[in-house]
């Protein structure tokens, strides 16, 4: 069982009880397969079993854990058949926000993937994955924001909770060349949202997640079960 007893980190310091368990199994610290203790979760954070109870429902709803009666709750991994499902999602989501991000113009989320990049070569050429993987982030949420809509927001925040994609990211980063192929897609997205060509900036991206779930489903670390 994973030690959850140490202080929470800094970045989730400020984070509702729901945001600071599920930060936990999205970003790894609690694998996948994990037992996960609602008391050693309440000393963590300093609350009741209760709110923990409460919080672990509503992740088990998200698809996050599963809650097994008398037995207990564990960190969930998605099959191979919902990750190609979440990904397609995922292709869809990402592609209709560069497009729309395209449309717009001159937008301050520009100048946020400029630097983004920028530092995803740096990242790439120290061989940091872990840098590289909070980069990966920032890109598609810059594009998602930059879209400029509410329900695509509202619609991708679920998606990548379920997906639990900075996992995946970590992994895949690991993977010889991929860094360096990746920050390459990024910056084909990138040129297409600023040439204002929304079908090109589409595609881009929608070529981009597709390279990134074959990434993830050629890991050995990926889910086996197909259902």
């Amino acid at each position: 069982m994973t030690d959850l007893t140490s202080p929470g980190s800094p970045e989730l310091a400020d984070s509702t009880l729901l945001e600071k368990v599920r930060g936990l199994v999205v970003s790894g610290v609690l694998p996948p397969g994990a037992s996960v203790s609602e008391i050693s979760l309440a000393k963590r954070f300093d609350v009741s079993r209760t709110p923990i109870r409460e919080t672990l429902k509503q992740l088990q709803l998200e698809g996050l854990v599963e809650i097994r009666s008398k037995v207990g709750t564990f960190v969930r991994e998605p099959t191979r058949r919902e990750i190609v499902e979440l990904f397609q999602l995922k292709e869809s989501l990402e592609g209709l926000a560069a497009g729309l991000m395209a449309r717009r113009g001159p937008v301050p989320e520009l100048d946020i993937l400029d630097r983004n990049v920028e530092e995803s070569d740096r990242a790439g050429e120290a061989q940091d994955p872990g840098r590289y993987a909070e980069l990966v982030d920032e890109f598609h949420r810059t594009i998602i924001c930059g879209a400029d809509s509410r329900k695509l927001l509202e619609h991708y925040d679920l998606l990548m909770n379920q997906l639990a994609f900075h996992r995946m990211v970590l992994r895949t980063a690991e993977h010889p060349g991929r860094i360096r192929a990746s920050t390459a897609e990024h910056r084909a997205v990138l040129e297409m949202i600023r040439a204002k060509d929304h079908f090109a900036a589409e595609s881009a991206m929608r070529n981009h997640v597709y390279a990134s779930v074959r990434e993830v489903l050629t890991d050995p670390r990926t889910a086996t079960q197909e259902n």
